[in-house]
């Protein structure tokens, strides 16, 4: 048995019922030999039970909060037990195809980059729909103003369309979706806890290339991010919060303030508007259910909406504080290695 070069942590995004689905896909396309430590925060019922069982039967780590956990709250709650070289930051709504893992080893080995992301696919891997292959985040002037630009590469494309255009290269931009990143970087870096909702992916990319770090971006190896619907009610609590208008708003505010940007930046005020439309999709998914297209779209945009968002800032304010978040207890301790 080999002795692994990595650990994997795996942390939730928005949701908990694709739990079961993605570690599934985990064990089925990993023959590389990885650790495992799973940090769930506050799951319902049924996954904490699942997760508890397949801990023992697979033999790795898992460490419950009884508390939702920000991103990188979870990240930080184990990055120090950490011993391997390397590091991968996974969500648990990814599916995994073959080799993915063994290709980002391979990438960061024969460039030594700090950080390397795969190919990111949306739904089923078959589909074959790209959510991005690497991307952009850097700064510009524009009219004597500093702005911030971000943008996906090859975004929603087909596979086979652009395959010609997929090559391993540097990046400036890979996603928390699956990050594999050197461990030693973060004796010089941090995973910012201010950044709750999101913008965590921009400043660790930002502050590596600021670093003299480089980024990649490995083509050969793919994993997909599924995105709900559906959900389940046990889902909503933390996902109506994990995209609040206080996490949104907070975690805005704080990246302006740190990379200097005005106010009115046009990329920080089109991505807060994208967050609270995906906070709200599950209202938009709910009523599709049950009335036409056309009403449901003037119902939606004109009251529904509306509403939400002055009951997620009253009810989810005080919740969305980040103060009242308190790191959890370790439920399971036992450390395990695959091969």
């Amino acid at each position: 048995m080999r002795e692994p070069q990595v650990t994997l942590v795996i942390t939730q995004r928005e949701r908990f019922t694709y739990t079961d689905r993605s570690l599934e896909s985990l064990y089925e396309n990993t023959t590389t030999p990885f650790k495992l430590i799973y940090v769930d925060g506050k799951s319902p019922h049924g996954t904490k039970r699942y997760l508890e069982k397949q801990a023992k039967e697979k033999g790795f780590r898992l460490i419950r909060t009884e508390n939702f956990l920000a991103p990188n709250q979870a990240r930080n709650l184990v990055l120090s037990e950490v011993d391997t070289k390397y590091v991968v930051f996974v969500d648990n709504d990814i599916l995994f195809t073959q080799g993915w893992l063994a290709q980002l080893i391979q990438c960061a080995e024969e460039t030594g980059a700090w950080l390397v992301g795969p190919l990111y696919c949306e739904g089923k891997p078959e589909d074959k729909i790209i959510h991005m292959a690497g991307g952009f985040a850097h700064f510009r002037d524009k009219q004597g103003r500093r702005q911030f630009f971000e943008q996906h590469r090859l975004a929603r494309k087909s596979v086979d369309k652009v395959r010609s255009q997929l090559r391993r290269e540097e990046t400036e931009l890979i996603e928390f979706h699956c990050v594999f990143a050197r461990t030693e970087i973060f004796e010089k870096l941090s995973l910012n806890e201010n950044f709750l909702s999101t913008a965590e992916h921009w400043d660790l990319c930002l502050e590596v290339r600021e670093n003299g770090g480089t980024i990649y971006f490995e083509p050969n190896s793919i994993v997909s991010y599924v995105a709900p619907p559906p959900f389940a009610l046990s889902d909503l609590p933390f996902f109506f919060l994990r995209w609040s208008e206080a996490w949104n708003r907070d975690s805005l505010n704080y990246f302006r303030e740190k990379w200097n940007l005005s106010e009115e930046d046009p990329c920080l005020k089109g991505h807060y508007i994208w967050l609270n439309r995906h906070r709200q999709r599950a209202i938009r998914e709910s009523i599709r259910q049950y009335l036409p297209i056309k009403r449901g779209a003037w119902l939606n945009q004109h009251i529904l909406m509306p509403i939400e968002k002055q009951l997620n800032k009253f009810l989810i304010g005080k919740q969305g504080n980040k103060s009242q978040h308190q790191k959890g207890e370790t439920v399971n301790t036992v450390k395990a290695s695959k091969s």
